[in-house]
């Protein structure tokens, strides 16, 4: 069978003031509004069933997710003590999983991403788990043709095609090739030759696998790790098992499953998404998902904007924005806090939540 697990632990401090400490990326609605999580559980249905769906998150946002997703039943809500990046989440999850099916398929992706036709994620996620059915010992993750020179995005260079079975009994399968290698995110010249060169894709961050396999490999290649959470399953559906969460996962050391994992294992996939997709990193993102006027600003609020070119203006509709003289901006307000910056540097904005927590201007963060 196969089970998804959204990971939706992140603070999503380059979207501040929106984003905040109890009330995150994940919880706001960036685009319409339904919230970024609500988004991706829906996206999921007819994929999976609401009862091998897994939630993982921080302990302070469990009852916020809990909230927003009432619709789900009890123990879909896994609440880390501590944060430990994705690869403990990841193989607690698959602990889990495989303690209900063995033999078990699993779906990992964030909560908080833009995907587009809802339909060719579902028909492209089954298609990796056909590929995974079909070689149990593949991990498969997802690239994004990419459409423009990105710095903030991971990248995937492609090597030779897979021959598989699946592929060959579909007329639209996507683009399916092994790994070659993983690349870190670039300055701006190495992304454009990432763009010109086409065996380069973004790092969606959404990957397939055998939820037995993803422990295998943690066992092979995180030994440490996979002790705690081989001890720490042991606990699963018990009493004790709050309390073995917080001992072993306060022991382990974080580390995301790219690090982990995906840059050291050998039968690693990456099948070319056939849908559309942003990862919602930034407010520059907002431009791309709304688009422009034309004076090339996105609004997103009451505005009145004089010779104003190129800014991204968002707030409420009961409160007036103005802006003159402005070119290439980030204008954000809320109730209590007003961000104005320069788009060349969006990239500090996530340095904001650490000066306000140097002040002690908590009630901010």
């Amino acid at each position: 069978m196969f089970y998804a697990v959204i990971m939706a632990g992140g603070t999503g401090t380059r979207f501040w003031p929106e984003s905040r400490a109890r009330r995150p990326k994940q919880l706001l609605p960036m685009l319409g509004d339904t919230t970024m999580i609500c988004t991706t559980v829906h996206r999921l249905r007819g994929l999976v069933p609401r009862d091998r769906l897994i939630v993982s998150t921080t302990a302070e946002l469990a009852p916020s997710i809990a909230q927003e997703l009432i619709e789900l039943p009890r123990g879909a809500i896994l609440a880390e003590p501590y944060k430990r990046n994705t690869a403990p989440c990841i193989g607690l999850a698959a602990h889990m999983i495989v303690r209900r099916d063995p033999d078990a398929v699993m779906g990992v992706m964030p909560a908080d991403h833009v995907i587009a036709p809802e339909e060719a994620f579902r028909k492209a996620v089954r298609y990796a788990a056909d590929l995974v059915e079909e070689d149990p010992r593949r991990l498969i993750t997802f690239g994004i043709p990419p459409t423009y020179p990105a710095e903030g995005f991971g990248y995937i260079e492609r090597g030779e095609p897979v021959a598989s079975k699946v592929r060959e009994q579909r007329t639209d399968a996507p683009g399916t090739f092994r790994v070659e290698r993983f690349r870190e995110k670039p300055d701006l010249e190495t992304a454009r030759e990432y763009l010109a060169d086409s065996r380069h894709s973004w790092n969606s961050g959404i990957f397939v696998w055998k939820a037995q396999r993803i422990l295998e490999e943690l066992e092979q290649f995180e030994p440490a790790m996979a002790d705690r959470l081989a001890t720490l399953a042991e606990s699963i559906d018990t009493v004790q098992f709050e309390g073995a969460l917080k001992k072993e996962f306060a022991a382990i050391e974080g580390k995301s499953i790219d690090y982990a994992v995906m840059e050291r294992a050998e039968e690693v996939l990456v099948v070319e998404a056939p849908f559309e997709w942003d990862d919602v990193g930034s407010w520059r993102a907002l431009a791309r998902l709304k688009g422009a006027d034309e004076c090339g600003n996105t609004i997103d609020a009451k505005h009145l904007g004089l010779e104003t070119a190129g800014t991204i203006v968002r707030g409420g509709r009961d409160h007036l924005i103005v802006t003159v003289g402005l070119t290439d901006c980030i204008v954000v307000h809320t109730p209590d806090a007003t961000l104005v910056a320069h788009k060349d540097h969006e990239e500090s904005i996530r340095h904001v939540v650490d000066a306000l927590e140097e002040r002690g201007w908590v009630e901010y963060l």
